[in-house]
C-alpha cells in the first residue's frame, strides 16, 4: 500500500531561510531508516530552485537528498516527514547547504561526545498582531505572561500543546515546553542530543509549528524582535557540554574563554540570526551584541554558567546570543569547533 513522504528542506531566501516542503507518494515496499542519518533508502527527488532563491531560471533543477525521517504525527499511519539536504545536479552540495558544512566538523571532534539543548522560542501572529495583543494596542506591562495561567494572560496553549503531541509522535527528543514573556511567546526545547540530531529534529519541530499552527488560522514566528519597545526578544538558547565539561568545572571555564577569545565573539554573533543587534541591546535579560561576557547564574551574560554546575564543578553553559531565527546548523558548528578547539589546546579532552 502506498504511502505519503513529506519531503521538507531549508531553502536559499536571505538573510534568513524558509522551510518548504511537497508530498511524494511512495510504494509500500520502499524502507526508510527513523532518526538521524537515517532516510538513506529513500529516493532523492527534485524541485524548481528557481521558486526557491536556490537557482536561476535556465538552470533550475535542484536535488532532494533526504537524511532524516520520521513518523508523520499530521498525517498519521505510515506516513513519514523526509528532512533532506539540497544538492546540485553534481551531487554536490548547494551553497545554502549548511547542514553539510557541520557534518566534517561533527565527525571531527566526535571524540568529545558534545551534546546540545536548544531553546526554541517563538511568537504567535493573529494576523498583523501578536496573539493576545488587543487590537490597535497593547495589553499589560509583561510580568505575569511568563509561565503563567489563565486566559487573561495565556493566548495560544492549544496549539502549543497540539505540537508538543505531534513532535512526541515524530519521536523527537523534545524536553519541555513553557509560556515566554510577552503575550503569544512561548518555547520550546529539543535536546539533549547530538549537533546533528538537534539540528534536524529543530528543523522538523519548526515545521510542525508552522504546519499545526496552520489549523488554528495562526502563524508562528521566529522573529527575534516581533514587537519594538520595551519587550522581550525571541532568542535559541543554546545548551552545549562535552565529555570533558560534563566531568570537569575547569572544562566549563575553558569553554567559556575560548567563546571570549579574540575576534570569537563577533565571528559567532554574526551567525547568530539576522537582527540580532535589535535583540541584543544589554536589556531585557541579553548581553549587548558587541560585548562578550560569561557568568554562574547570570542572564545578563554573553554565556550563562547555571549555578548548579558551579555548585556540582560540571555540567553544560548556555550560550543565550542566538536569535529564535539561527539555523541550528551553523550554530553548532560554531560552538563545537571553538569549544573542542579550546579544549584540546587547555588539554581538556
Amino acid at each position: 500500500m502506498s504511502y505519503k513522504a513529506e519531503y521538507i528542506w531549508i531553502d536559499g531566501t536571505e538573510p534568513t531561510a524558509k522551510l518548504r516542503s511537497k508530498t511524494k507518494i511512495l510504494a509500500g515496499g520502499t524502507s526508510h531508516t527513523e532518526g538521524s542519518g537515517g532516510g538513506a533508502e529513500l529516493p532523492i527527488w527534485g524541485f524548481d530552485g528557481s521558486s526557491t532563491n536556490q537557482a536561476e531560471g535556465h538552470a533550475s533543477d535542484r536535488v532532494l537528498q533526504p537524511v532524516f525521517s520520521c513518523p508523520d504525527p499530521i498525517r498519521g499511519g505510515a506516513n513519514i516527514l523526509v528532512l533532506c539536504e539540497v544538492l546540485n545536479i553534481d551531487m554536490t552540495p548547494h551553497e545554502s547547504n549548511t547542514r553539510a558544512l557541520l557534518r566534517p566538523v561533527a565527525e571531527k571532534f566526535a571524540a568529545h561526545e558534545p551534546v546540545f539543548g536548544i531553546e526554541q522560542e517563538y511568537t504567535f501572529f493573529d494576523g498583523a498582531r501578536p496573539l493576545g495583543f488587543p487590537v490597535g494596542g497593547f495589553p499589560a506591562a509583561q510580568g505575569g505572561y511568563y509561565c503563567g495561567v489563565g486566559a487573561d494572560e495565556i493566548f495560544g496553549r492549544e496549539i502549543v500543546e497540539k505540537h508538543l503531541d505531534h513532535c512526541l509522535a515524530a519521536g523527537l527528543e523534545i524536553s519541555g515546553i513553557n509560556a515566554e514573556v510577552m503575550p503569544g511567546q512561548w518555547e520550546f526545547q529539543v535536546g539533549p542530543v547530538g549537533p546533528l540530531e538537534v539540528s534536524d529534529q529543530l528543523w522538523i519541530a519548526r515545521w510542525l509549528l508552522y504546519r499545526t499552527a496552520e489549523e488554528f488560522n495562526v502563524s508562528a514566528t521566529l522573529n527575534p524582535k516581533p514587537v519594538k519597545g520595551d519587550w522581550n526578544g525571541a532568542g535559541a538558547h543554546t545548551n552545549f557540554s562535552t565529555r570533558a565539561m560534563r566531568e570537569d568545572y575547569r572544562a566549563i571555564i575553558s569553554a567559556c574563554e575560548a567563546l571570549g577569545e579574540g575576534s570569537k565573539p563577533l565571528d559567532h554573533v554574526k551567525n547568530y540570526g539576522a537582527g540580532i543587534d535589535e535583540r541584543l541591546t544589554g536589556l531585557h535579560e541579553t548581553a549587548p551584541w558587541n560585548e562578550f561576557s560569561y557568568g554562574v547564574s547570570d542572564r545578563g551574560a554573553s554565556v550563562r554558567i547555571p549555578w548548579q554546575v558551579e555548585k556540582d564543578g560540571k555540567g553544560y553553559i548556555e550560550d543565550r546570543r542566538p536569535n529564535a531565527n539561527v539555523d541550528p546548523y551553523v550554530v553548532t558548528r560554531l560552538i563545537v569547533d571553538t569549544c573542542c578547539t579550546g579544549l584540546e589546546k587547555d588539554g581538556l579532552v
